[in-house]
């Protein structure tokens, strides 16, 4: 494990999910009727619950709309949403200043440009793994695993093993 993640990961007080590519394989599906639907990676949902329930508050900032990403939000319990949103900057800016936290107490998982301002900004700046090579380059950290693939369980692992969380977490399914 990257040292200088962990230690990224330790002040992380929100993580901040992207949703296309992220958490899902940044395929859209259209339906001839106009409606759209996504996959999502149930280790993901699995994984965000975990770091949810370690104390680390969860949003969810994407550049599209959609019913199916509020419906996932709901049930994985995340704190914050945020839909049809490019400017991710200025959306985070103003939940900080909700939150009263720092960008250092921020980790952030996305995978392509529009995301590329809040990796740089934030204390844990991370991409997946088949992220858009220049974010690839510019992100403190890359997932192993794909967007929609269990890149979100391995972000939301990463953080939880820095605070020293993720051993009680698992020790819970014993």
């Amino acid at each position: 494990m990257n040292q200088d993640l962990l230690q990224r990961g330790k002040a992380v007080k929100l993580a901040v999910f992207d949703v296309d590519g992220v958490l899902t394989d940044g395929r859209l599906y259209f339906l001839p009727d106009g409606g759209e639907f996504k996959t999502f990676n149930t280790l993901d949902g699995q994984g965000i619950k975990m770091l949810k329930a370690s104390g680390v508050i969860t949003a969810i900032i994407t550049g599209r709309s959609s019913p199916v990403v509020e419906r996932r939000a709901h049930n994985l319990g995340i704190d914050h949403l945020f839909q049809g949103r490019e400017d991710k900057l200025v959306v985070l800016d103003g939940l900080l200043h909700e939150l009263n936290l720092r960008y250092e107490q921020v980790a952030y998982l996305g995978d392509d440009l529009p995301d590329l301002p809040v990796i740089r900004r934030v204390g844990l700046g991370m991409a997946v793994a088949n992220a858009a090579p220049f974010v690839r380059q510019h992100a403190d950290g890359v997932t192993l695993a794909r967007g929609g693939e269990g890149a979100a369980r391995e972000f939301c692992e990463l953080i939880m093993q820095a605070q020293d969380t993720l051993d009680t977490a698992l020790a819970h399914y014993l």
